[in-house]
């Protein structure tokens, strides 16, 4: 594989990854927050138990998939990027060919 190519998935994938990073942070604050906000409110301490139980089982299970996904992605960048940049070129070159053949001067049918 090229340079270029190589550059692309890897720039491709860090993207990916700093994205999926940001979700995953921004999803721990927001279930912090409500936590914290819901938490003020429960005074029986069964259902705080049952709200910490399920808060703390929702961060684990979520933050495993987004990691798992990283992983999957970081071994099979090249496979599962290469497609997608070959995709994008080919997209990019049709509205290329279309927009080339939009501004070709056109034949009147009085000629």
């Amino acid at each position: 594989m090229s340079n270029n190519i190589n550059d692309r998935i890897n720039s491709m994938f860090n993207r990916d990854r700093l994205f999926a990073t940001l979700i995953l942070v921004a999803l721990w604050i927001t279930i912090a927050f409500v936590y914290i906000q819901i938490s003020k409110q429960v005074t029986d301490s069964n259902i705080q138990i049952t709200l910490t139980i399920g808060a703390l089982l929702l961060l684990l299970f979520n933050t495993a998939s987004i990691i798992a996904m990283l992983r999957h992605y970081a071994q099979d960048k090249d496979f599962i990027y290469e497609i997608d940049i070959r995709h994008l070129d080919e997209a990019k070159a049709r509205k290329a060919n279309n927009s080339l053949a939009s501004q070709a001067p056109q034949k009147s049918s009085g000629d």
